[in-house]
């Protein structure tokens, strides 16, 4: 599979693994025939769980794209089965699932892996000329996963980039599918999702350390984006796994 990724044109080869956040600008620009593939995406609760210094985590958060160095036999089959898994609709199934994707992703962090950005050249001049714009998405993708629990607003997510607020805002939506305001707020629901199933603090305590300055809206922005309130979450997340 080719890639253009954050300015950068790179391959991911026949049977490797590799592991990128989804939140930096990319593109599939082409696949060798008969590829298939597998996407899988991984709850934050994988990287909460690793150690605060792990490069791994800090990798992925900086925009890199890691390959696994270690490829173990029976990967492909476990891929297969672990989709298979998440679209049969089983909560419990869903459950072990998220476990064993941490695992191997833990497991990824001890064993070793590299950066395919380091060593991908600059995209091809049909593309190159947007690099300038996807190192400005970089930056703001960048600065609300590493400010997004703490009040921020557009205009802060725009400087942190140098950019006008109303061309930060369209240039952003432009490249990632969500306004700036709609990753924010994702970024605390996902985070909030995790501290659900990660520890026993009360909701309340949940909603206002994710950065929302309401319970009303947390509320709201939950049920909205996850079909439950926060509380059922976490009694349904505590069945699953009893």
């Amino acid at each position: 599979m080719h890639y253009w990724f954050d300015g950068r044109a790179l391959t991911v080869s026949a049977g490797r693994l590799a592991l990128f956040w989804g939140m930096i600008p990319h593109q599939v620009t082409d696949i060798a025939e008969p590829t298939r593939f597998v996407v899988l995406y991984v709850p934050m609760t994988a990287f909460l769980g690793l150690p605060a210094l792990s490069r791994l985590r800090e990798a992925i958060f900086r925009g890199a794209v890691v390959e696994a160095l270690d490829i173990r036999s029976w990967d492909r089959d476990i891929f297969l089965r672990w989709r298979e898994e998440l679209l049969s609709g089983d909560p419990q199934i869903e459950q072990i699932v998220r476990d064993e994707l941490t695992a191997r992703i833990r497991r990824l962090d001890r064993e070793g892996w590299h950066d395919l950005r380091e060593v991908a050249p600059l995209a091809a001049a049909g593309l190159s000329h947007d690099t300038e714009r996807a190192l400005h998405v970089e930056r703001m993708a960048r600065f609300i996963g590493e400010k997004g629990l703490e009040p921020i607003a557009v205009e802060d997510v725009a400087k942190a980039a140098g950019l006008h607020p109303n061309y930060a805002m369209a240039l952003y939506k432009r490249a990632v599918g969500l306004t700036i305001k709609q990753s924010i707020t994702r970024h605390r629901l996902d985070t909030a999702q995790s501290m659900l199933i990660g520890t026993d603090l009360p909701v309340a305590t949940i909603a206002f350390d994710c950065g929302f300055g309401s319970l009303s809206r947390f509320y709201e922005a939950f049920e909205q984006r996850f079909q439950t309130s926060p509380a059922a979450f976490r009694q349904r997340f505590n069945r699953a796994v009893a």
